[in-house]
C-alpha cells in the first residue's frame, strides 16, 4: 500500500465530504438576510416566517460543516507533518483569523438569530444576520488565502528548508487569492440558492404551504439567476489567472499537448494520452487563445513544454473542469426559465420544471467539488506549486495501515453523519414553515 496514495485520498475523502455544507450555507446566508431585511422594510409576517424556517434548516447545515472541518485541520498535523513544517509559518496567520475573527464573528451572532427574536429589535435580528453572511464570507476568504498560497506561493524566503513569511500582503493577496475567492463564494451563492429553491419546489409539488414556498422559490430564482451569470464572468477570470500564473494546469484542462497560437478552446473529447491527442474532439477553433489574452495570435504552452515528472494526472483534470463548466451553464439556464415562470406567475403548475428544480439540489454540490479537484489535481504533483512535492509532504511516522484504518472508519463515520443530515431535513420539511422555530 502507498501511503502517500492513502493519504490523499484520506484527505480527499474528508475535504470533499465536508465541502458539501459550507458552499450551502454560504448562499442560505445572503438569502436569509434578504428575508429578514424585506421583514424589515415592509412588515410583512409572511418574511419573517420564510426567514425562521430557512434558519431553522441553515442550523443543521451549519452543524454538520463544523463538525467535518474540525477533522480535516487535524490531518495536517497527523498525516501531512513535512507539508505543516514547510507552511506552517504562512499558514498560522491566516487559519488564526479564520478562526479568531471570522469563525467567532459568525457563531457569536448566528447564536442570536437562534436565541435572540423576542430579544433583541427587528433591527439587530437583521443586523446580526448580516454579521452572520459577513462571519462566513469572512471564514471563506481566509481559508482560500492558505489554500490560494499553495497554488501561487509569494511573499516568502525559503529558510533552512521552511517557507518563512517576509511580506504579510503580498502572501494574501497572492495572484490566485481574488479570482479563487470570488469564484469559490459565489459558487457558494449558486448552492445555497438552488437548495432553497428545490425544497421550496417541494412544498408546492406536494401543494402545501403555497404562499410560502411562492414567495420563497421566486427570491431564491432571483439570486440563483443573478449568482449563476456572475458566476461565469467569475470563472472565466479565474481560468485567465490559471493560464498566466499556473500554464502546465490550463494546458491539462484544456489537454492541450503542443505549444500554439489560435489554440482551440475544447468543448467536449477524450484525452488520447499515448497518441498525444484527442479523440472526438469538437472544439472551437482560436478561442482558448481569445479567452485568455482576447488575442487569436496569443500562444499558450501545451504539455510538452514540460517535464513529465511536473504535468498533472490529465483524464481526472479534463473531466472534472468540463462538468464543472458544463454545469454552470446548466444553472443559468434553468434559473433564467424559472424566473420567467414567476414572472408568467405558472411555476406552481409547472410540475416538470418543479420536479427538475428538486432534482438540481445536488448539482451545484457536484460542481463546486468538481471545481476544487480540477484545481487540486491540475496542481499535482506539488503540495506548494514548485516548491514542495506532495510526496515529500507527508508524515513518515504514520503507516499506510494506519491511514486505512482511519480512512474506512472515517468513510464510516461520514455516511453515518450524512444520513442523519438527511434525516433532520427531512424532518423539518415534514413539519413545514408552519411550525419551524430558530432555536428548535
Amino acid at each position: 500500500m502507498d501511503p502517500v496514495l492513502l493519504a490523499r485520498i484520506q484527505f480527499g475523502v474528508t475535504i470533499g465530504f465536508h465541502y458539501i455544507f459550507p458552499p450551502i450555507t454560504l448562499g442560505m446566508t445572503v438569502l436569509i438576510s434578504i428575508f429578514l431585511g424585506l421583514h424589515l422594510k415592509t412588515n410583512d409576517a409572511l418574511y419573517e416566517k420564510i426567514a425562521q424556517f430557512w434558519i431553522s434548516i441553515f442550523i443543521v447545515v451549519f452543524s454538520i460543516g463544523v463538525a467535518t472541518g474540525i477533522v480535516m485541520e487535524f490531518q495536517f498535523g497527523t498525516n501531512w507533518e513535512k507539508y505543516s513544517r514547510f507552511v506552517g509559518d504562512i499558514f498560522g496567520a491566516p487559519l488564526a483569523a479564520e478562526g479568531v475573527f471570522a469563525f467567532f464573528l459568525e457563531s457569536t451572532f448566528l447564536g442570536v438569530l437562534i436565541f435572540g427574536k423576542n430579544k433583541v429589535s427587528k433591527k439587530t435580528y437583521f443586523v446580526s444576520s448580516l454579521m452572520v453572511m459577513i462571519g462566513s464570507t469572512l471564514s471563506a476568504f481566509w481559508i482560500i488565502v492558505a489554500n490560494s498560497w499553495q497554488q501561487t506561493p509569494t511573499g516568502y524566503a525559503i529558510v533552512n528548508g521552511r517557507a518563512e513569511l517576509t511580506d504579510f500582503f503580498a502572501a494574501v493577496f497572492n495572484p490566485s487569492t481574488i479570482p479563487r475567492f470570488t469564484h469559490a463564494v459565489v459558487g457558494g451563492w449558486v448552492a445555497g440558492s438552488f437548495f432553497v429553491a428545490g425544497l421550496s419546489a417541494y412544498f408546492l409539488l406536494k401543494k402545501q404551504h403555497l404562499v410560502f414556498a411562492k414567495k420563497s422559490i421566486k427570491i431564491a430564482l432571483i439570486f440563483a439567476l443573478i449568482s449563476s451569470a456572475l458566476q461565469i464572468e467569475l470563472g472565466h477570470i479565474h481560468s485567465v489567472q490559471v493560464g498566466h500564473t499556473q500554464p502546465e494546469k490550463m494546458a491539462t484542462f484544456e489537454a492541450l499537448y503542443e505549444t500554439r497560437k489560435a489554440a482551440p478552446l475544447v468543448l467536449m473529447g477524450i484525452p488520447n494520452e499515448k497518441e498525444q491527442k484527442i479523440d472526438y474532439e469538437v472544439s472551437i477553433p482560436a478561442l482558448l487563445s481569445i479567452l485568455l489574452a482576447f488575442d487569436p495570435d496569443y500562444e499558450v504552452k501545451g504539455l510538452n513544454e514540460f517535464k513529465k515528472e511536473d504535468l498533472p494526472p490529465i483524464m481526472p483534470t479534463f473531466f472534472s473542469y468540463r462538468v464543472m463548466v458544463g454545469l454552470g451553464f446548466y444553472f443559468l439556464m434553468i434559473a433564467l426559465i424559472g424566473v420567467y415562470l414567476n414572472w408568467k406567475d405558472t411555476i406552481a403548475n409547472s410540475k416538470p420544471y418543479l420536479v427538475l428544480l428538486l432534482l438540481t439540489i445536488p448539482l451545484p454540490i457536484i460542481a463546486n467539488e468538481m471545481g476544487w479537484i480540477a484545481a487540486e489535481m491540475g496542481r499535482q504533483p506539488w503540495i506548494v506549486y514548485r516548491e514542495l512535492r506532495t510526496a515529500d509532504g507527508i508524515s513518515t511516522v504514520v503507516s499506510a495501515g494506519e491511514v486505512l484504518f482511519s480512512l474506512i472508519l472515517f468513510s464510516g463515520l461520514y455516511l453515518c453523519m450524512f444520513a442523519l443530515f438527511l434525516f433532520l431535513i427531512t424532518k423539518k420539511m415534514k413539519k413545514g414553515p408552519v411550525a419551524a422555530k430558530a432555536g428548535y
